[in-house]
Protein backbone atom coordinates (compact mmCIF):
# COMPACT_ATOMS: atom_id res chain seq x y z
CA UNK A 1 0.00 0.00 0.00
CA UNK A 2 1.34 3.30 -0.53
CA UNK A 3 2.17 5.99 2.00
CA UNK A 4 -1.09 8.11 0.68
CA UNK A 5 -3.53 5.22 0.69
CA UNK A 6 -1.41 4.25 4.09
CA UNK A 7 -2.81 7.86 5.52
CA UNK A 8 -6.39 7.73 3.96
CA UNK A 9 -7.12 4.58 5.71
CA UNK A 10 -5.43 5.22 8.75
CA UNK A 11 -7.31 8.58 8.81
CA UNK A 12 -10.74 7.24 7.75
CA UNK A 13 -10.39 4.23 10.41
CA UNK A 14 -9.73 6.77 13.12
CA UNK A 15 -12.31 8.76 12.49
CA UNK A 16 -14.61 5.56 13.12
CA UNK A 17 -13.11 5.58 16.44
CA UNK A 18 -15.38 8.75 17.50
CA UNK A 19 -18.10 6.37 16.90
CA UNK A 20 -17.86 4.60 19.98
CA UNK A 21 -19.92 6.82 21.80
CA UNK A 22 -23.05 4.99 19.79
CA UNK A 23 -22.73 2.07 22.43
CA UNK A 24 -24.92 4.54 24.93
CA UNK A 25 -27.83 4.64 22.48
CA UNK A 26 -28.75 1.25 23.88
CA UNK A 27 -28.86 2.66 27.31
CA UNK A 28 -32.42 4.31 28.78
CA UNK A 29 -32.42 8.27 29.38
CA UNK A 30 -32.58 7.16 33.26
CA UNK A 31 -29.30 5.18 32.47
CA UNK A 32 -27.34 7.60 31.24
CA UNK A 33 -28.09 10.14 33.57
CA UNK A 34 -26.67 7.34 36.11
CA UNK A 35 -23.84 6.76 34.87
CA UNK A 36 -22.99 10.45 32.76
CA UNK A 37 -21.37 12.08 35.73
CA UNK A 38 -19.00 9.31 36.33
CA UNK A 39 -18.02 9.54 32.51
CA UNK A 40 -17.44 12.97 32.58
CA UNK A 41 -15.01 12.23 35.03
CA UNK A 42 -13.16 9.83 33.14
CA UNK A 43 -13.12 12.23 30.78
CA UNK A 44 -11.14 14.62 32.98
CA UNK A 45 -8.77 11.61 33.65
CA UNK A 46 -8.57 10.52 29.98
CA UNK A 47 -7.95 14.85 29.06
CA UNK A 48 -5.57 15.48 31.67
CA UNK A 49 -3.62 11.63 31.32
CA UNK A 50 -3.60 12.96 27.34
CA UNK A 51 -1.58 15.86 27.87
CA UNK A 52 0.95 14.85 31.04
CA UNK A 53 1.75 11.81 30.04
CA UNK A 54 1.32 11.58 25.54
CA UNK A 55 1.25 14.92 24.58
CA UNK A 56 4.13 16.78 26.61
CA UNK A 57 6.29 13.69 26.56
CA UNK A 58 6.12 13.52 23.11
CA UNK A 59 6.88 17.50 22.55
CA UNK A 60 10.38 16.75 24.64
CA UNK A 61 11.08 13.66 22.52
CA UNK A 62 10.85 15.66 19.59
CA UNK A 63 12.86 18.60 20.47
CA UNK A 64 11.02 21.10 21.69
CA UNK A 65 12.61 23.03 24.92
CA UNK A 66 11.10 22.44 28.72
CA UNK A 67 10.88 26.59 28.82
CA UNK A 68 9.04 26.58 25.05
CA UNK A 69 6.80 23.41 25.65
CA UNK A 70 5.59 25.07 29.09
CA UNK A 71 5.66 28.67 27.09
CA UNK A 72 3.18 27.05 24.44
CA UNK A 73 1.06 24.69 26.60
CA UNK A 74 -0.30 28.05 28.65
CA UNK A 75 -0.85 29.59 25.52
CA UNK A 76 -3.25 27.01 24.38
CA UNK A 77 -4.75 26.98 28.32
CA UNK A 78 -4.91 30.66 27.72
CA UNK A 79 -6.93 30.99 24.44
CA UNK A 80 -9.07 28.44 25.66
CA UNK A 81 -10.10 30.32 28.68
CA UNK A 82 -10.80 33.36 26.60
CA UNK A 83 -12.37 31.11 23.86
CA UNK A 84 -14.98 29.85 26.50
CA UNK A 85 -15.28 33.53 28.15
CA UNK A 86 -16.75 35.15 24.67
CA UNK A 87 -18.71 31.52 24.52
CA UNK A 88 -20.34 32.35 27.30
CA UNK A 89 -21.03 35.89 26.26
CA UNK A 90 -22.09 34.73 22.74
CA UNK A 91 -24.48 31.84 24.02
CA UNK A 92 -25.39 32.26 27.25
CA UNK A 93 -25.97 36.33 27.34
CA UNK A 94 -29.49 35.94 27.99
CA UNK A 95 -30.99 32.89 30.17
CA UNK A 96 -32.40 30.30 27.51
CA UNK A 97 -33.37 26.75 27.00
CA UNK A 98 -31.44 26.54 23.71
CA UNK A 99 -28.04 27.79 25.31
CA UNK A 100 -25.57 25.33 25.73
CA UNK A 101 -22.87 24.94 28.07
CA UNK A 102 -19.59 26.29 26.01
CA UNK A 103 -17.46 23.70 26.98
CA UNK A 104 -18.80 21.43 24.79
CA UNK A 105 -17.87 23.78 21.76
CA UNK A 106 -14.27 23.28 23.67
CA UNK A 107 -14.32 19.75 23.78
CA UNK A 108 -15.02 19.52 20.06
CA UNK A 109 -12.01 22.62 19.34
CA UNK A 110 -9.50 20.35 21.64
CA UNK A 111 -10.34 16.99 20.03
CA UNK A 112 -10.17 18.64 16.44
CA UNK A 113 -6.84 20.05 17.24
CA UNK A 114 -5.77 16.88 19.06
CA UNK A 115 -6.96 14.89 16.27
CA UNK A 116 -5.02 17.53 13.86
CA UNK A 117 -1.81 17.17 15.42
CA UNK A 118 -2.21 13.09 15.62
CA UNK A 119 -2.76 13.12 11.61
CA UNK A 120 0.24 15.53 10.95
CA UNK A 121 2.34 13.03 13.03
CA UNK A 122 1.19 9.58 11.82
CA UNK A 123 0.87 10.92 8.49
CA UNK A 124 4.77 11.93 8.47
CA UNK A 125 5.56 8.73 9.86
CA UNK A 126 3.68 6.83 7.41
CA UNK A 127 5.67 9.03 4.68
CA UNK A 128 9.03 7.66 5.85
CA UNK A 129 7.90 3.93 6.71
CA UNK A 130 4.34 2.42 6.48
CA UNK A 131 4.67 -0.16 8.72
CA UNK A 132 6.28 2.33 11.58
CA UNK A 133 3.73 4.57 10.72
CA UNK A 134 1.44 1.84 11.28
CA UNK A 135 2.47 1.02 14.54
CA UNK A 136 1.99 4.75 15.26
CA UNK A 137 -1.28 4.90 14.49
CA UNK A 138 -2.45 1.67 16.30
CA UNK A 139 -0.74 3.25 19.54
CA UNK A 140 -2.44 6.41 18.51
CA UNK A 141 -5.53 4.78 18.28
CA UNK A 142 -5.35 2.74 21.81
CA UNK A 143 -5.94 5.87 23.47
CA UNK A 144 -8.37 7.87 21.29
CA UNK A 145 -10.90 5.04 22.56
CA UNK A 146 -11.73 6.26 25.86
CA UNK A 147 -11.12 9.91 24.99
CA UNK A 148 -13.88 10.14 22.87
CA UNK A 149 -16.03 7.90 24.92
CA UNK A 150 -15.88 10.54 27.27
CA UNK A 151 -15.72 13.68 24.61
CA UNK A 152 -19.29 12.11 23.71
CA UNK A 153 -20.42 11.91 27.24
CA UNK A 154 -19.47 15.88 27.93
CA UNK A 155 -21.39 16.65 25.01
CA UNK A 156 -24.27 14.74 26.05
CA UNK A 157 -24.18 16.32 29.47
CA UNK A 158 -24.09 19.52 28.05
CA UNK A 159 -27.46 19.15 26.83
CA UNK A 160 -26.63 17.92 23.07
CA UNK A 161 -28.83 15.07 21.37
CA UNK A 162 -27.33 11.61 21.45
CA UNK A 163 -26.77 11.33 17.55
CA UNK A 164 -25.84 15.01 16.96
CA UNK A 165 -22.98 14.53 19.43
CA UNK A 166 -22.46 11.30 17.38
CA UNK A 167 -22.56 13.32 14.28
CA UNK A 168 -20.50 16.42 15.71
CA UNK A 169 -17.81 13.59 17.17
CA UNK A 170 -17.22 11.93 13.60
CA UNK A 171 -16.46 15.23 12.29
CA UNK A 172 -13.87 16.39 15.15
CA UNK A 173 -12.29 12.82 13.99
CA UNK A 174 -12.28 12.89 10.23
CA UNK A 175 -9.76 16.15 11.12
CA UNK A 176 -6.98 13.53 11.85
CA UNK A 177 -7.35 12.88 8.05
CA UNK A 178 -7.14 16.39 7.86
CA UNK A 179 -3.69 15.96 9.53
CA UNK A 180 -2.56 13.35 7.66
CA UNK A 181 -3.18 14.88 4.44
CA UNK A 182 -1.75 18.32 5.41
CA UNK A 183 1.64 16.11 6.03
CA UNK A 184 1.53 14.18 3.11
CA UNK A 185 1.38 17.91 1.27
CA UNK A 186 3.90 19.45 3.35
CA UNK A 187 6.27 16.40 3.78
CA UNK A 188 8.56 16.70 6.72
CA UNK A 189 9.52 19.91 5.42
CA UNK A 190 7.82 22.16 7.79
CA UNK A 191 8.38 21.22 12.12
CA UNK A 192 4.85 20.95 13.67
CA UNK A 193 5.89 19.68 16.77
CA UNK A 194 5.72 22.98 18.71
CA UNK A 195 1.70 22.22 18.31
CA UNK A 196 2.12 18.93 20.39
CA UNK A 197 2.19 21.39 23.97
CA UNK A 198 -0.14 24.36 22.47
CA UNK A 199 -2.90 21.38 22.32
CA UNK A 200 -1.94 20.06 26.04
CA UNK A 201 -2.52 23.11 27.17
CA UNK A 202 -6.30 23.10 25.65
CA UNK A 203 -6.48 19.76 27.58
CA UNK A 204 -5.43 21.20 30.37
CA UNK A 205 -7.63 23.76 30.71
CA UNK A 206 -10.85 21.52 29.99
CA UNK A 207 -9.97 19.40 31.92
CA UNK A 208 -8.95 21.25 35.25
CA UNK A 209 -11.12 23.93 34.59
CA UNK A 210 -14.23 22.31 33.27
CA UNK A 211 -14.33 19.15 33.84
CA UNK A 212 -13.10 18.59 37.53
CA UNK A 213 -15.38 21.15 38.92
CA UNK A 214 -18.61 19.82 37.38
CA UNK A 215 -17.93 15.92 38.77
CA UNK A 216 -17.02 17.82 42.34
CA UNK A 217 -20.59 19.51 42.78
CA UNK A 218 -22.71 16.81 44.20
CA UNK A 219 -23.52 16.43 47.54
CA UNK A 220 -23.40 12.73 48.12
CA UNK A 221 -20.16 11.63 49.33
CA UNK A 222 -20.61 8.33 48.02
CA UNK A 223 -21.26 9.67 44.18
CA UNK A 224 -18.75 12.09 44.69
CA UNK A 225 -16.34 8.87 45.47
CA UNK A 226 -17.58 6.97 42.50
CA UNK A 227 -16.57 9.81 40.09
CA UNK A 228 -13.58 10.29 42.04
CA UNK A 229 -12.44 6.79 41.25
CA UNK A 230 -13.51 7.13 37.39
CA UNK A 231 -11.51 10.31 37.42
CA UNK A 232 -8.56 8.14 38.61
CA UNK A 233 -9.43 5.25 36.18
CA UNK A 234 -9.29 7.70 33.03
CA UNK A 235 -5.90 9.23 34.20
CA UNK A 236 -4.43 5.79 35.24
CA UNK A 237 -5.91 4.57 31.89
CA UNK A 238 -4.19 6.87 30.14
CA UNK A 239 -0.55 6.56 32.31
CA UNK A 240 -0.72 2.51 31.32
CA UNK A 241 -1.03 3.00 27.82
CA UNK A 242 1.92 5.15 27.71
CA UNK A 243 3.94 2.76 29.72
CA UNK A 244 2.92 -0.44 27.55
CA UNK A 245 3.52 1.97 23.88
CA UNK A 246 6.38 4.27 25.22
CA UNK A 247 7.67 6.76 22.69
CA UNK A 248 4.49 5.72 19.84
CA UNK A 249 2.00 7.39 21.88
Amino acid sequence: MSSLGAIVLGGLLMSAIALVGSVTLLFSEQTLDRILRPMVAFAAGSLLGGAFFHMLPAAAESGVSALASGAWSMAGFALFMALEQLLHYHHCRRASAECKQPLTYLILLGDGLHNLIGGLGVGSVMLVDTRLGLAAWAAAAAHEIPQELGDFAVLVHGGWGRRRALLFNLLSGLMFLVGGLIAYVVSVAIDLTILIPFAAGNFIYIGASDLVPEVNRHSDPLVNGVQYLAFLVGLGLLLWLRLQLGGHA
